[in-house]
């Protein structure tokens, strides 16, 4: 039987086992997709034995993204553009890593507000993490700037750096005065989801054409997207991304192209609603 996994830490909310489980089912593919939770001191060894573990490929979450990226014999352009690797699979005796979750991210806006980025305009970003990177890449690819919102500032110095002209960095506190001109927001950090702090952050200085976008998807509505839609303004929730970013994962790891669809959807909602009692 093929086996895939998605490995990250403290990350007993993620879908990635039922979404790829749902395409395994429905195609009639033998194979099984795991979760595995590996600490960032394990992890290095993790990965480059993935194939010993019994694995033909793998998913790569939080914390690990950025470290994926320095292990593997080879990584596609989209993953050495960005610096961060979310997808691996075993070639020979060789590792390849990809980055999907810009495809994801994109599809996602797309699909759920679609001309988001129709005449270009700035985009405020939140979190300079392994997410940030690629939602940043993404955003350069359709003709936006972007300012880099990060707590740490430092961070964001160095990863609007490190994409140069149209990239800017800002202390959390210049969050407000960001706002006022932008198009779209983008949270790609973990606050507001399930077992994290709060987002605090206040969307009264967003014009009312903005879009929001949430890369968490636990809860699946979150206090900002909740927020979003009370003022009026297109909401864009994360769940749509994981399915996205999911499919040429998947066809890495089983040979077969999956599709998103409204019954996926539906299928893993019912499995965020059932977390909650």
């Amino acid at each position: 039987m093929t086996a895939a996994c998605v490995i990250g830490h403290r990350v007993g909310y993620s879908r990635s086992p039922a979404l790829h489980g749902y395409w395994l089912r429905t195609m009639g593919i033998a194979g099984r997709y795991d979760l595995v939770d590996i600490a960032p001191q394990a992890f290095g060894a993790f990965l480059t034995g993935l194939r010993t573990h019994g694995y033909v490929g793998a998913n790569v979450t939080k914390p690990h993204k950025q470290a994926a990226f320095a292990l593997l014999d080879e990584r596609d352009a989209a993953a050495e553009a960005i610096g961060a690797v979310n997808t691996v699979w075993v070639d020979g005796a060789r590792l390849i890593g990809s980055n999907t979750d810009v495809a994801g991210f994109l599809a996602n806006l797309d699909a759920q507000a679609p001309g988001w980025d129709a005449g270009g305009g700035p985009a405020v970003v939140l979190g300079a993490g392994g997410a940030g990177r690629a939602v940043v890449y993404g955003l350069r690819t359709r003709g936006l700037d972007v300012a880099l919102v990060n707590r740490t500032l430092a961070r964001a110095e160095t990863l609007a750096q490190y994409f140069g002209p149209g990239v800017t960095s800002h202390p959390w506190s210049q969050t407000p005065r960001l706002l006022k001109d932008a198009r779209l927001l983008v949270n790609a950090t973990l606050l507001g989801a399930t077992g994290q702090e709060a987002l605090a952050i206040a969307l009264s200085d967003l014009p009312g054409s903005a879009v929001v976008c949430e890369l968490n998807y636990v809860p699946l509505e979150s206090e900002l997207l909740r927020a979003a839609r009370q003022r009026g303004l297109r909401a864009v929730d994360g769940l749509g991304m994981l399915m996205h970013q999911a499919v040429p994962a998947f066809e890495h790891f089983f040979g077969v192209r999956p599709v998103v669809t409204p019954q996926l959807r539906a299928a893993l909602e019912a499995t965020l609603a059932e977390a909650r009692h």
